[in-house]
């Protein structure tokens, strides 16, 4: 499966999609200016993903700051882990906060709590 790699520029997200190394994540501002067009390809490559998924799904939402466009996707991505999860995967979730941003804190907790899957908050030192 083909990987996906963009780097992080400005408000756009780094995202790294790499079955073969399993590595999954997203970086950085995620404020894409289309955010449709943005999250599109990367919802489809994890629904192609889901097809025939790793034994085990880490996914690290490494993330400084995003708006409700993003968040929307955010959701759709965990939503799409959940069902890997219920088809009986070892699917988890990563959310990287720093300790003084109460945000992001506050949003992994909702998020944890919207999504049944093993979900770890981990606080960064600034």
């Amino acid at each position: 499966m083909k990987r996906i790699h963009i780097e992080e520029v400005g408000y756009t997200p780094g995202i790294i999609l790499d079955a073969k190394k399993n590595i999954f994540e997203m970086t950085g501002k995620a404020c894409p200016e289309d955010a449709i067009g943005f999250y599109e390809p990367i919802i489809n490559w994890i629904d192609d993903y889901s097809l025939k998924p790793n034994e085990k799904t880490i996914f690290e939402f490494k993330l400084s700051y995003y708006n409700t466009a993003s968040s929307k996707a955010i959701l759709k991505v965990m939503q799409q882990l959940e069902r890997l999860k219920n088809k009986g995967f070892d699917v988890s979730i990563k959310w990287y906060y720093y300790e003084d941003d109460e945000e992001l804190l506050i949003a992994g907790e909702d998020y944890s709590e919207i999504i049944e899957i093993p979900f770890e908050l981990i606080e960064l030192d600034n």
